[in-house]
């Protein structure tokens, strides 16, 4: 119920011009490329999840060494990664699989991108061509090449997709073309999308102003109704509802924020029957380079409805140091 921020490293701050750096007899300077390093925790699962990564050659190429361990100190899930602007490549060690991505400028306005499975044999390609501004064509091919290429159509106003499928009819495998689209337009005060997919088309509407937010939806056939509400009573407190009328599921959300480094919130979510709370130190939605000494914390309380002496006391810690 509660997003975690991301946990992608970012940049580190170079020395500062006031350092002193030793220099060996017989030559210039060297100058060894900076080490970042994130570690998180999550009491929920009681495993650490680390990051290790550093930029080459003048920031040309970078390698991120990704692992997890529990409590008990156990290894799993290593991954090695070196990318740059147009290669990238992730290695599984356990698995022995690396999965190849690329993106190449073939002229100004046409761009290639392809991935690729090595272990699977599987892969895709990509082509992607500006026809005016604002407007794209896209199409996407798998590899091996089954059947025509998805072709999509980017335009400022939304976009129009279609695919081919394999259905099957009185026993036989039969190709046939499907189509999906997203349109969205400015309509009086708010904003209205519509959105077609696997004969689905769902209807919505985004009313917004300095304090309210109204969001009503309705998906055909099916007729599933839905509403969000927004409602902003300063800058530092904000409360969210949603409820659904086809099964009278609802959900509240209040928040209440202290400057960018802390945020406390409180909701109940009817579905799962369960109430929580929660409280940020540090940017929900920042990054740990920006939280004070470089960590951030969320600790957690779960009340469910029907048994309240299950309640439990969860947190999560991100925590990077740069070497």
């Amino acid at each position: 119920m509660v997003e975690y921020a991301s946990s992608n490293p970012v940049s580190v701050t170079p020395l500062s011009s006031n350092a002193v750096e030793t220099k060996p007899s017989g030559g210039g300077g060297r100058r060894f490329p900076s080490i970042r390093v994130t570690t998180e925790f999550d009491s929920d699962t009681s495993v650490f999840f680390h990051k290790v990564s550093c930029k080459l050659l003048d920031s040309i190429a970078k390698i991120k060494l990704c692992f997890q361990n529990d409590n008990r100190g156990h290894l799993s899930d290593p991954q090695l990664s070196i990318t740059s602007k147009h290669l990238s490549c992730h290695y599984d060690l356990t698995e022995h699989n690396a999965l190849l991505n690329g993106s190449f400028e073939i002229s100004p306005g046409l761009q290639l991108t392809a991935a690729h499975d090595v272990k699977a044999q599987l892969g895709e390609v990509t082509m992607v061509a500006d026809l005016a501004p604002a407007c794209k064509l896209e199409l996407t091919s798998p590899l091996p090449s089954v059947g025509l290429p998805k072709a999509t159509l980017r335009f400022p106003f939304g976009e129009l997709s279609v695919e081919e499928n394999e259905e099957e009819e009185e026993g036989d495998v039969v190709p046939k073309l499907s189509l999906s689209g997203i349109f969205k337009g400015q309509l009086l005060n708010g904003i209205c999308n519509a959105q077609y997919r696997d004969d689905n088309l769902n209807l919505r509407y985004s009313y917004k102003d300095q304090h309210t937010t109204f969001i009503p939806s309705i998906s055909l056939p099916s007729n599933a109704l839905s509403f969000a509400f927004k409602r902003r009573f300063g800058p530092s407190d904000k409360l969210s509802y949603l409820y659904n009328f086809d099964t009278s599921y609802w959900s509240a959300v209040y928040k209440h924020t202290v400057g960018k480094e802390y945020k406390v919130k409180a909701g109940y979510d009817s579905e799962v029957r369960l109430g929580w709370a929660s409280m940020w130190i540090g940017d929900e939605d920042g990054k740990a380079k920006t939280a004070p000494m470089k960590m951030k914390m969320q600790l957690m309380v779960q009340v469910p409805q029907d048994d309240i002496r299950s309640s439990a006391l969860m947190f999560r810690v991100k925590k990077r140091w740069d070497i």
